[in-house]
């Protein structure tokens, strides 16, 4: 069976770039479906998701409508999407889940924009750098314990966390806050990722009738 991955606006939707570089990274050959996201509820999203939020895998049989549950079922195929490790991977577990629950703030001040380059600046508060603090602390200590001096979070291999993580760093490079060597280090790797470039250039050629004002409008 062709597997199905439905995913939303790249421009916007940090969600669907975390589904998108798991299932690319677990070797998963699935047909790439994009709906251009409405700014809100959307009808069409409602049609392929059971929760009405993308990105949603159909593969196999099998429905799978949220990230980190993606993220199990693609290691299920490709265990390597987890560092190597009882530790190790404990820690990549946890740090994921934390991205998938938390920083609202972040999330808010600062929506995934691509492309923008006039965003510097934007979305500073106290709330959403508090957000990026405890982000940079979490990626120091993860690749201060597990890196080796590989320029990803657990070393030389892109794996799940890095993928959790890579919309935060879209941000950060669009609204580019005060950031630490480190942080801006993994940014710029997480940046040059052949995949990441990938998603880029695919938000890059969406039409520009998918573009929303909302986000648009920001500066």
């Amino acid at each position: 069976m062709t597997a199905r991955l439905y995913l939303g606006t790249a421009r916007y939707s940090s969600w669907s770039l975390r589904g998108w570089l798991l299932v690319r990274l677990s070797g998963l050959r699935a047909e790439e479906i994009f709906v251009p996201l409405a700014g809100g509820n959307s009808p069409e999203v409602k049609k392929v998701s059971p929760s009405g939020l993308v990105p949603c895998l159909e593969h196999d049989g099998a429905k799978i409508w949220e990230s980190l549950a993606i993220a199990e079922y693609c290691a299920d195929i490709n265990p390597a999407l987890w560092p190597a490790g009882r530790v190790a991977k404990a820690r990549a577990r946890s740090i994921a889940a934390e991205m998938h629950a938390g920083f609202r703030a972040l999330r808010l001040a600062m929506p995934m924009v691509l492309g923008r380059a006039d965003y510097a600046g934007l979305g500073q508060n106290p709330e959403s750098l508090a957000d990026i603090a405890r982000i940079e602390a979490i990626w120091a200590e993860a690749r201060e314990e597990f890196g080796g001096g590989g320029p990803y979070l657990f070393g030389a291999d892109f794996n799940a966390a890095d993928a959790m993580y890579a919309p935060v760093v879209a941000r950060l490079l669009t609204y580019a806050p005060p950031l630490s060597a480190g942080a801006k280090s993994y940014c710029d790797a997480v940046r040059a990722h052949p995949l990441v470039a990938e998603w880029y250039d695919i938000a890059a050629k969406e039409p520009q009738s998918w573009q929303l004002e909302k986000y648009e409008s920001l500066a």
